[in-house]
């Protein structure tokens, strides 16, 4: 019994002693020289390591932010973190519109209404309008007029128009060119906006009868010509296009 128990022992000894081998030559041994840990923020040289030739394409570790009390010692005397200007909301129709003016309250309550509207854009779209329309009911030419005019409107271009074909008169007409066109005014009734704009315009224009003689105008001298017209627009329907409600003129 005791010798089993004594080859027994040896057995055991002999596997831990093969166990503690094995686990030394895979962990391997503390000498001493081993590395520490690596930080980020500690400079190549403390790390132990070396650092390679500049060859332009080596990416700096970021830096451990400087304390406060540091920053506050900064020679350069610059603020790292100056404080930032408030944000200052400009006047959306500048322009076109004075700040604070019911002008500018009526275009920012039609914008809220209708996103889409920007009163640059209708600005350039009446400019348009005008000279089209001008243009047209000098030529007569009521296909192009119908669908940018009120019906009222329409109805007393319409009337203009036919009273020159039935006295055998004809308009020759030279359109130059618009030389100023503002918003003057501006009104929002429930759904429908109108907008007034002076338009100040340069023509020259002529009225000849039957036989080709001028009776009215000239078709040399260029006139300047001022007018007001009003457009109008259902705010919340999908059609974008702005139709003449109103014409008058000054001076």
């Amino acid at each position: 019994m005791g010798e089993t128990s004594m080859v027994l022992n040896l057995i055991l000894l002999a596997v831990a002693v093969g166990v503690f081998l094995k686990l030394r030559s895979v962990l391997g041994r503390r000498t001493g020289n081993e590395r520490p840990p690596y930080d980020p923020y500690t400079a190549p040289e403390k790390q132990g390591l070396v650092r390679p030739a500049d060859d332009g394409k080596v990416v700096a570790l970021p830096k451990r932010p400087a304390p406060a009390a540091d920053r506050d010692a900064d020679q350069s005397g610059i603020d790292p973190y100056p404080q930032r200007e408030p944000y200052v909301v400009k006047n959306r129709w500048a322009g076109i519109a004075p700040e604070g003016s019911e002008l500018a309250a009526t275009l920012t309550a039609i914008a809220a209404i209708d996103r889409r509207f920007d009163a640059e854009a209708f600005l350039s779209g009446a400019r348009a309008a005008y000279e089209m329309i001008v243009t047209a009911f000098a030529q007569g030419d009521r296909k192009t007029l119908e669908p940018l005019l009120d019906t009222y409107v329409y109805k007393s271009f319409e009337g203009v128009i036919a009273g020159r074909e039935a006295r055998g008169e004809t308009v020759e007409q030279t359109f130059i060119g618009i030389s100023k066109a503002e918003l003057a005014s501006a009104k929002l009734e429930d759904r429908r906006a109108r907008l007034t704009v002076k338009f100040t315009s340069e023509l020259t224009s002529s009225v000849k009868n039957r036989d080709g003689v001028v009776i009215e105008g000239d078709p040399v001298t260029v006139r300047q010509v001022n007018d007001v017209w009003t457009f109008e627009r259902d705010v919340r329907a999908s059609d974008p296009n702005w139709r003449l409600v109103a014409t008058g003129s000054e001076g």
